[in-house]
């Protein structure tokens, strides 16, 4: 590999004299280093092309998760912009947590020349700081107190929590349980509310034991699943805040030999690519993800742009919708469904 010392040999000059030529500096023997970058076919590294024109053209992507599914296909959106700019992606996981964001954060301002953000709270205070440090921040899928000052991608949670509810309502259901995620994060908030909020305007107020909170992790859904199987008197039909706590209500069921949905219904939030293929498919309320991914990218990448970067900041809202497939059946009996505990058999799909 072709060095910068290297090229100041051939050039005959110093090693400090190419590096602040690659800066944009002048030097007395730039035509000389021209020649021999050409001759070399020597290639300045990232760094070197970064302290040039004070771009890294790498963005930083911070999400909660990792492993949800969705944030996956956010992502993917995403570099499908990046390639054409010629932008690198630097992607890092907070875990949930503030304190690991925090030094996340930190350690990534430094290094990239704008950041997409999933906040793990609604009560994140570093983020705001670094609209005074003047680093470009797009929110995704997460919103927080004060967030108004910046970009951001989001969903209209209520609007899909409400889907979900008047969807059960409509086949009958009236014993209805929610798995909603931590009530300290913007989908988890808005789901639960739109969901209760549906439900009150149609009559079914829900029972204390069945408003559960989860974390949006698939043991936290497998195990609320489980205590609501084991009440005197079950729920018919639960809704699961998110993807992950969906797969893990739906193999308490399984464990439980529950008949879905025979004797309790399940939808959740955001599709799954093996979605159609479980047993039985599952309902639920899907979004477009990777437009999400698209559209924060291009936000950012726009707030980059000198011509815009004291824009009004500008808050994109998308859409819902229901994917009705399997997991969601009327009550075996009018007004209550199943009043039996669950019992063994076979999983049946209409």
């Amino acid at each position: 590999m072709i060095t910068i010392h290297d090229v100041a040999a051939h050039a005959g000059v110093s090693a400090a004299t190419v590096s602040r030529f690659l800066r944009g500096r002048r030097v007395r023997s730039s035509e000389a280093i021209q020649a021999a970058v050409d001759e070399l076919g020597y290639w300045p590294s990232a760094a070197a092309q970064s302290l040039k024109s004070g771009r890294t053209h790498t963005i930083g992507v911070v999400v909660p998760d990792i492993t949800n599914p969705y944030f996956a296909k956010v992502v993917k959106g995403m570099e499908s912009v990046t390639r054409a700019e010629s932008y690198r992606i630097l992607l890092a996981n907070s875990d949930e947590s503030s304190e690991r964001e925090d030094d996340v954060l930190a350690d990534m301002v430094r290094r990239v020349d704008g950041l997409i953000l999933a906040p793990a709270t609604e009560q994140d205070w570093t983020p705001l700081n670094l609209r005074d440090a003047d680093v470009p921040l797009v929110f995704i899928d997460r919103d927080l107190a004060g967030g108004e000052r910046f970009d951001s991608v989001l969903v209209d949670n209520a609007g899909g929590g409400r889907q979900a509810a008047e969807h059960l309502l409509k086949l009958g259901h009236t014993r209805i349980a929610a798995i909603s995620g931590p009530p300290d994060t913007t989908p988890g908030r808005r789901r639960r509310e739109g969901f209760l909020e549906a439900l009150a305007a149609g009559g079914a107020d829900i029972a204390p034991e069945h408003d559960l909170v989860g974390d949006f992790r698939e043991q936290s859904g497998y195990q609320l699943t489980l205590s609501l199987l084991s009440l005197p008197e079950p729920p018919t039909a639960v809704f699961t805040a998110n993807n992950l706590m969906t797969l893990g209500a739906l193999k308490a069921l399984h464990d439980m030999r529950v008949d879905v949905p025979g004797q309790v219904s399940l939808i959740g939030f955001d599709d799954l690519d093996t979605g159609p293929l479980l047993r039985p498919p599952l309902t639920v309320i899907d979004r477009p993800m990777v437009e999400q991914g698209v559209l924060a990218m291009r936000l950012l990448l726009r707030r980059l742009d000198p011509q815009y970067v004291k824009d009004i900041p500008r808050r994109i809202v998308l859409g819902t919708k229901l994917i009705d497939r399997a997991s969601t059946a009327q009550p075996l009996k009018p007004g209550g469904g199943a009043a039996t505990p669950p019992r063994a058999g076979k999983t049946r799909s209409r």
